[in-house]
């Protein structure tokens, strides 16, 4: 029974982190004013569709953004870390605690993204300068406003852009000093410190 409790837990975990990093991914896309023509675009958009559908009716758009995606966001987190701690411990604890971890992880999950978006960035500007792949032109929307700040503080080297490291480095540092520091303190289970 362990096992199978173990199996469905990296199913769920898995499946469950896929659709989060999309919803998420959404409202990153919208964030940073992406192209929503775009072909990725459109798929965030219809995988997302279903379930933003109904929430768009009670939450507002504030400040342009469509905050129903940001919502959905922590709703997915919440039930994927309800499910696995009621998969592994048999109960989902206490609810306020279960959403703050929610707010963490998707807080984290954003971090990621970007994180993520850089390295794919600074591969891509190595192995296919000024490609116009749909992809490379994403990850290019994505990075740019993470870079903007950086790039006013760093001379200019000749051609070397170094703003990618320092943006690293914070977005590094803020995972560590922020991230990790309000898991501990929340108490959060080491199973779930696997989804953040």
């Amino acid at each position: 029974m362990i096992g199978l409790n173990t199996a469905a837990v990296y199913v769920l975990q898995t499946l469950g982190s896929l659709y989060l990093l999309i919803v998420l991914l959404r409202f990153v896309l919208q964030l940073v004013r992406a192209n929503f023509y775009n072909p990725l675009c459109q798929f965030a958009v219809k995988a997302t569709q279903p379930l933003l559908k109904p929430l768009r009716r009670i939450i507002p758009s504030m400040f342009g953004l469509d905050m129903s995606s940001l919502v959905l966001a922590i709703l997915v987190q919440l039930a994927l870390m309800a499910l696995t701690l009621l998969l592994t411990y048999g109960t989902i604890g206490n609810p306020l605690q279960l959403l703050i971890w929610s707010l963490i992880g998707v807080t984290a999950l954003f971090l990621k993204i970007f994180f993520f978006a850089l390295i794919i960035s600074v591969i891509l500007s190595w192995v296919a300068p000024g490609s116009h792949n749909p992809g490379a032109e994403l990850v290019n929307q994505i990075c740019e406003p993470a870079l903007a700040p950086f790039r006013k503080v760093v001379p200019n080297l000749g051609g070397l852009d170094i703003s990618p490291i320092l943006a690293f480095m914070v977005l590094k540092l803020i995972d560590m000093l922020v991230i990790n520091n309000l898991a501990a303190m929340t108490m959060m289970p080491e199973i779930l410190r696997l989804l953040i």
